[in-house]
């Protein structure tokens, strides 16, 4: 069996738009606006689009449409996948690095449409590098200011924000645990601690008929919401 790498064309590109609920500075119109400009601009036809509404730091595994838009430049025998700004692939380093190593591994690269570090220099390396550090660094920052807020309201004896996940409120605004949505939450952190990825605990809550407040089944994003915070 031969173990070249498939055939694949520089005009030829798979998109990859990516919204966060902690990060909205960039909509998903925006950033197809951005890559339809780029693609116009260069050449290059986009023949599949991929939307994620998750963290950029969850990992490879827990991004469904990330990993069907790296299998679809071999699919598509597309030799670029293509993101707005570079900060949408990920928001820490390791992750960046291993989105870009599964795209080359297919003879594929990973461009953004804002042009930071889209060359082949070690400069443009450097770059990249240094703009992933940047991203995992804002990441950062952001979930430190809100840790911040949130605990000065607590000392302030206000209840911070909605009732968390897990918890219900009284006419005080006095919580106290729910014992449904802890249930959720000890399922999730169970199903996480054996391995099992946020979309394996999707179908596992499904499975066992947890519902979500408004009664429906769980969605990646509450399930990784309730993952973060267990």
């Amino acid at each position: 069996m031969s173990s070249r790498r498939p055939t694949v064309s520089a005009n030829i590109a798979v998109a990859y738009l990516r919204v966060s609920t902690d990060d909205q500075k960039l909509g998903l119109d925006a950033q197809r606006a951005m890559v339809a400009s780029w693609a116009g601009g260069e050449g290059v036809s986009v023949v599949a689009w991929f939307t994620d509404e998750l963290s950029g730091g969850l990992d490879l595994t827990d991004r469904p449409s990330l990993l069907a838009a790296l299998a679809a430049l071999r699919a598509e025998g597309a030799g670029v996948l293509i993101v707005a700004k570079r900060d949408r692939l990920a928001r820490d380093v390791v992750g960046a690095a291993l989105v870009e190593r599964a795209a080359a591994s297919v003879g594929a690269r990973v461009q953004s449409a804002t042009g930071e570090g889209n060359g082949d220099s070690p400069a443009d390396a450097f770059m990249r590098t240094v703009i992933d550090g940047a991203a995992q660094y804002e990441r950062a920052l952001i979930r430190g200011r809100t840790k911040a807020a949130l605990a000065a309201k607590r000392a302030k004896g206000e209840r911070a924000g909605t009732v968390p996940y897990g918890y219900a409120a009284d006419a005080d605004g006095r919580l106290t645990p729910d014992a449904g949505e802890q249930a959720v939450i000890a399922a999730v952190r169970d199903l996480r601690a054996a391995g099992t990825t946020l979309r394996g605990v999707v179908a596992a809550l499904a499975a066992r008929e947890m519902v979500s407040r408004a009664g429906t089944h769980f969605g990646l994003t509450q399930v990784a919401r309730i993952a973060a915070a267990s």
